[in-house]
């Protein structure tokens, strides 16, 4: 027996609450403006991040993860509840408006939505918590009104570059997690990150620090994300845009870096700019790339297959045969092509309707899918006649595919009732070329639509 739906959703609140804990701590470790206001946020980020998947039901557990976060740093039980009330509605304003203005869960597959997102999500919403955060603290006395502004810009951005660096990262790989690279990707990816990262660690680690401080240098990690976004995608990017992130922050605390500067607070929001400015352009190519090879996938299978069944269509059809015949010449192995035509069906288009016929042919193309061998090729050769090559075939073995064909379409349910006749031919006993061939199917087929259909559909 299933565990209640409620007791799912427990689980899930528990759980964000301690993962919101965990990333707050870490996160107000780099608190230098105020020990509540910091300019590295990830917990924006896992909060629209848990609200977009798993609906805005778990927001208890943004709103305990919030309060013990505060309560443990700085302030009293009110000013507590009042920073963890506006971490939620930020939290809860950013999944609302993703969801309906920017694709939901789906943001990061186009430029226009990734974009939408950085500015419903990452501008806009975060605006909340930095406001109710800071009036809190002010007014329970905890934070000097002349040191709003500042307070404020500081866990505005802190807030914002976390919703666009770590909700895609999360996104993208609870999406697609499964590692699918060849060899060659695999080796060219490692090559990629050994290469960011020895970049970063140049720019960011201390390494020839004097002759590089001050100097906009942190732009030569740009091109690795470039290159990440052209040869792998949005998931990869992110996680090239976190790694990067984790180097910068710990080199700019620490003093290194082209954004060191007088404080810590200054160098780090300085960092966070780039940083969100880099994650929302190179995630925007990175979609653009993969919407481009999209198009393309679709304007490929449009040229080899037909738009109603989605099988082989005539130009591929013909490919196909000369590929079995040169095969033939090497391995002299022969191979049968079947010619079937869908009965009547004018008859059917005239008494139910084009919408029936077409659906008829989608029945035999199910029919002929169902099948098919891998190495079958399937495939509409025009109106209502289908084409199967089946390589390394001889007659019998093909004379039982169609006889599973004819038996498993009178037999589907469906109405009206559909018959098909079928012709087959043998490479190369029917005939030596692919004008021969499918001439010697033709012939066979015309032969076999004079016999009734309570007879067998194939001479025997």
């Amino acid at each position: 027996m299933t565990r209640p739906v409620w007791v799912k959703k427990a689980a899930v609140v528990g759980i964000l609450a301690v993962v919101y804990f965990v990333a707050g701590k870490l996160g107000l470790e780099l608190a230098y403006v105020h020990a509540s206001a910091t300019a590295v946020w990830p917990c924006t980020g896992i909060a629209i991040a848990a609200l977009l998947v798993y609906g805005f039901e778990i927001w208890p557990g943004i709103l305990i993860g919030a309060f013990l976060v505060n309560l443990t740093t700085a302030g009293n039980v009110g000013t507590s509840i009042g920073i963890a009330a506006g971490n939620t509605l930020e939290g809860l304003a950013g999944w609302y408006l993703v969801s309906k203005l920017a694709a939901g869960k789906e943001a990061f597959a186009r430029a226009q939505d990734i974009f939408k997102f950085a500015l419903l999500a990452g501008m806009a919403a975060t605006t909340i918590s930095a406001t109710i955060g800071v009036v809190t603290l002010a007014a329970g006395g905890f934070a000097d009104w002349a040191a709003a502004g500042s307070i404020w810009s500081t866990w505005w951005l802190g807030d914002a570059v976390g919703a666009v660096i770590v909700t895609p990262l999360l996104l993208l790989w609870r999406e697609n997690p499964r590692l699918q690279w060849s060899r060659e990707q695999s080796f060219e990816l490692a090559a990629l990150f050994a290469g960011m990262m020895a970049t970063a660690w140049v720019l960011f680690g201390g390494v020839f620090h004097a002759e590089l401080k001050n100097y906009p240098l942190e732009y030569l990690c740009i091109p690795f994300l470039i290159w990440a976004a052209f040869r792998y995608g949005q998931r990869e990017v992110a996680t090239a845009i976190c790694v990067l992130a984790g180097v910068a922050a710990w080199g700019t605390t620490h003093g290194f870096g082209p954004f060191a500067g007088q404080t810590r607070n200054t160098s780090l929001l300085l960092m966070q700019a780039f940083l969100g400015i880099a994650a929302i352009t190179s995630l925007a190519v990175a979609a653009e790339v993969s919407e481009h090879q999209r198009s393309e996938e679709r304007a490929r299978n449009l040229a080899v297959s037909d738009p109603l069944t989605g099988l082989a269509n005539y130009r591929q059809l013909v490919e196909a045969l000369e590929t079995e015949i040169k095969r033939y010449g090497r391995t002299e192995r022969p191979f049968v092509v079947l010619l079937l035509d869908l009965d009547g069906l004018k008859k059917i288009n005239d008494a139910y309707g084009h919408i029936v016929g077409s659906r008829a042919l989608c029945r035999l193309a199910d029919m002929l899918r169902l099948y098919s061998r891998e190495m079958d090729t399937a495939g509409r050769y025009g109106g209502d006649e289908f084409v199967l090559i089946l390589p390394e075939t001889d007659a019998e073995a093909a004379r039982l595919v169609a006889q599973r064909i004819v038996k498993r379409l009178a037999e589907d349910g469906e109405e009206p009732k559909i018959f098909v006749s079928i012709g087959m031919a043998v490479y190369p006993h029917d005939g030596e070329t692919l004008n021969e061939i499918l001439g010697a199917a033709d012939r066979e087929l015309y032969r076999e639509k004079g016999v009734p259909k309570k007879r067998s559909l194939l001479p025997s």
